[in-house]
């Protein structure tokens, strides 16, 4: 939406009211050059279509700020579900050589601040004195290559470090069974009050042998089994531990996203 709002035409003379210009002249130029009319301007288009421009802009930086953080979380050390490629050579401390930081990752996270920073300034410009000054002149001049420009080149390195983007199933695996089973309370849960025990009660059944595994007492499940107001069966609670049930509808999510894959 904010391409069509900024793509518009203004040939209409000095202040807008076409007085040495016919409004035909202003209709070709925007029609070979694939642009809209618009509707009313002064001396220039208004810039509250500029505004809204850069605000789109901030959107998509913050969004691709959104994964890189997601990506600098996982690559912790303590977590280390993936992490960005690393290449031969490459150093991640002039100081430390172990280390393996995510410089790409923490890179888009400060361009994605330089492109959200265009964001007040565009919207300042849109109050103009005697319907056009040329304050916003300047402003323009600094913001428009720059946050474009960052915002292109973030786009494309978040494209290669996800199309490098090393991915650790087995430390997944790990760090979920650190949890003792935990990440299954939820279907616990509704086990129970399918069985006919009221939410309340199931609740409280499922939380108390939780807390056991939060203080490091063992494993949920087997706390489960050994809990006598815990309706469901050994069998049925095994079944409730299934991980395969949380990814039954990953490839529709996918094919939602991308398409169906031939």
């Amino acid at each position: 939406m904010a391409k069509f709002e900024i793509a518009t035409c203004a040939i209409s003379g000095a202040v807008g009211t076409f007085a040495n210009v016919a409004p035909e002249v202003e209709e070709y130029v925007a029609a070979q050059m694939g642009l809209a009319v618009e509707p009313v301007s002064t001396q220039v288009i208004p810039r509250d279509r500029h505004a809204a421009y850069f605000a789109a802009l901030a959107v998509v930086a913050s969004s691709v700020e959104r994964l890189a953080v997601e990506i600098r979380h996982l690559q912790r050390t303590e977590v280390l579900e993936a992490e960005e490629f690393f290449d031969v050579g490459q150093k991640g401390s002039s100081a430390m050589p172990h280390k393996r930081n995510p410089i790409l990752t923490e890179n888009l996270t400060g361009l994605a601040r330089l492109v959200r920073s265009a964001v007040t300034p565009a919207m300042e410009n849109v109050a103009l004195w005697h319907e056009r000054d040329i304050s916003h002149s300047s402003v323009e001049r600094g913001i428009c290559p720059d946050a474009t420009v960052h915002l292109d080149f973030a786009l494309r390195r978040l494209a290669n470090v996800v199309d490098r983007l090393l991915i650790y199933p087995e430390n997944m695996q790990k760090n979920l069974d650190r949890l003792g089973g935990l990440v299954h309370s939820q279907r616990v849960l509704l086990g129970l009050t399918q069985k006919g025990l009221s939410r309340e009660a199931s609740y409280a059944a499922v939380q108390r042998n939780a807390m056991k595994v939060w203080r490091g007492e063992g494993n949920f499940l087997d706390f489960l089994k050994a809990d006598p107001e815990i309706t469901l069966s050994d069998a049925e609670l095994e079944q409730l531990f299934d991980l395969g049930y949380h990814f039954k509808n990953v490839d529709r999510i996918f094919a939602r996203v991308f398409g169906e894959q031939p």
